[in-house]
């Protein structure tokens, strides 16, 4: 019997596709991806060119040996590594450049049956499945799906509103009028219904909680959020602040708040509250952004910021940032919008830009 520890990979790929590897700590992710059948872009396998290169999100590795034609010490320190050396020393999270399809790889297709499904408010559906294989199913927290609407052959996309190591998946879902997915969850789904579903999708998840960590969620977009805070109530390393703004337009679209209430028993140092747009008598009403504080929430921007919600909250936040003296040090963010939520295409071109800025500084 083996006895080598052996760490989970995610490798997030620029097309939004994660797929998860098993690699030991004597092993390269290179070569443990390959033994997956995916193909990391590489030319040497020895440190020596370069084309490898990624940026590892979170998670400790040993380098390896590398020329400074591959990578300098400057990128190193800041994140980057080189598959085709870096041997794993805990879970890591790689950012790959190239696309999934290049790589020779793709979502995976899941079947599930609906355990739970019914209305926690008038504009908002709860899904719970149970997955066959579930030990097949790894997502990062804030990641989405694509789910098979039953008796069609189109999809509509739904974060994880659970953690990752739940074993049923559960989702939060807007009641929009005559909607191919409301219409079925209010008209034909019941207990015991299976249905089909690829993934996992996203380049919206949870990096390594370093700085102080600032929530930002609107209506549906609550659900990344709370498989993300189920992440860092299960995370036992975790020292930093955790804060939580609940947007939504009236009291009846504000879903979980006993479940969010009770995260401040799991999480040493966690607040929320809500914001209300259009109700008025509630304790704080216009939009979030009315109500950050630039030390409880910011950490005088120290703060790394995640935002899933609406286009026109998300564009709102984003001018409040820009315009702010002390916005967040990082900023990560997710549109969705009634047919089709969470948006893949809008998702994390802040991440993008924070690549870019970092590859700048190191000369890439």
């Amino acid at each position: 019997m083996s006895t080598k520890t052996e760490h989970k990979i995610a490798l997030a790929f620029e097309d939004g596709i994660t797929k998860f590897i098993p690699c030991a700590e004597d092993q390269t992710v290179a070569d443990a991806a390959y033994q997956s059948k995916i193909n990391i872009p590489f030319d040497c396998r020895d440190g020596a060119c370069g084309t490898c290169k990624a940026f590892c999100e979170s998670g400790d590795f040993d380098e390896g040996e590398f020329v400074d034609d591959a990578m300098t010490q400057d990128e190193l320190d800041n994140g980057f590594c080189l598959p085709c050396q870096a041997k794993p020393r805990s879970d890591m999270v790689l950012q790959i450049r190239t696309t999934s399809v290049l790589a020779k790889t793709g979502p995976e297709t899941f079947t599930a049956e609906v355990t739970k499904v019914g209305a926690l408010s008038g504009t908002v559906f709860e899904l719970e499945l149970e997955v066959e294989d579930r030990e097949r199913l790894n997502f990062l927290p804030g990641q989405y799906i694509n789910i098979t609407v039953p008796g069609s052959e189109e999809t509509r996309s739904y974060s994880f509103a659970t953690g990752p190591d739940e074993d049923k998946i559960g989702f939060l879902i807007k009641n929009t009028p005559n909607g191919l997915m409301t219409n079925w969850l209010k008209d034909v789904a019941k207990v015991g219904d299976k249905l089909e579903f690829e993934g996992p999708m996203g380049s919206f998840f949870l990096r390594e909680p370093l700085q102080p960590v600032l929530l930002l969620a609107g209506g549906t977009g609550l659900a990344p959020v709370m498989s993300i805070m189920e992440a860092l109530a299960n995370d036992d390393l975790l020292d930093v602040p955790v804060r939580l703004i609940y947007g939504a337009n009236t009291s009846e679209d504000l879903v979980r708040l006993e479940e969010i209430a009770a995260y401040k028993d799991r999480i040493d140092d966690f607040d929320f509250f809500t914001v209300l747009s259009q109700e008025e008598g509630h304790e704080r009403c216009g939009f979030v952004t009315d109500h950050m504080d630039p030390t409880e929430h910011l950490a005088e921007g120290e703060a790394d910021s995640y935002l899933c919600g609406p286009p026109p909250m998300v564009e709102a936040v984003r001018k409040y940032f820009d315009g702010h003296d002390t916005p967040p040090l990082n900023f990560y963010y997710e549109k969705f919008n009634a047919n089709q939520q969470p948006g893949a295409a809008e998702t994390g071109e802040k991440v993008a830009e924070k690549a870019e800025e970092v590859a700048e500084k190191v000369g890439v």
